[in-house]
């Protein structure tokens, strides 16, 4: 009994054309995939906020470190981890606060990396768009 199958050239041809097709796709999805990447440093930036605004209501002000607003940073790529983005504090007063995010891996190999900023009210925004 004969089994039917593929030889080795028409699946080394299938593979070829697969190839292609990404190719020419990959430019398309580059904006996608930045835009994936950069939801990481929205959303932990929230977190930071509700920790900040929760740490205003019992000490009637922000918070300078990450500790006392138990937040622990994620590991970064550079650290074995998953993050693209290192968080810092960069001012807190009574009244007012700013958290930046900036991106550690260039998205789409430009130069320019990602850089998000979030304050006393609460809406993350894009300084430097990769």
């Amino acid at each position: 009994m004969k089994v039917s199958g593929y030889n080795l050239q028409e699946v080394l041809m299938v593979l070829a054309i697969i190839g292609i097709l990404l190719l020419l796709a990959l430019p398309n999805l580059m904006p996608l995939i930045s835009k994936a990447k950069s939801m990481e440093a929205q959303i932990q930036l929230k977190y930071i906020y509700n920790s900040q605004t929760t740490y205003r209501y019992m000490y009637s002000k922000y918070s300078m470190d990450f500790n006392e607003l138990d937040f622990e940073a994620p590991k970064t790529v550079e650290e074995n981890g998953t993050s693209n983005y290192r968080y810092e504090i960069l001012s807190a007063s009574s009244n007012s606060f700013k958290v930046k995010a900036i991106a550690i891996t260039d998205f789409d190999g430009d130069g320019i990396f990602n850089e998000w900023e979030i304050d006393e009210s609460g809406l993350p925004k894009q300084l430097i768009k990769d």
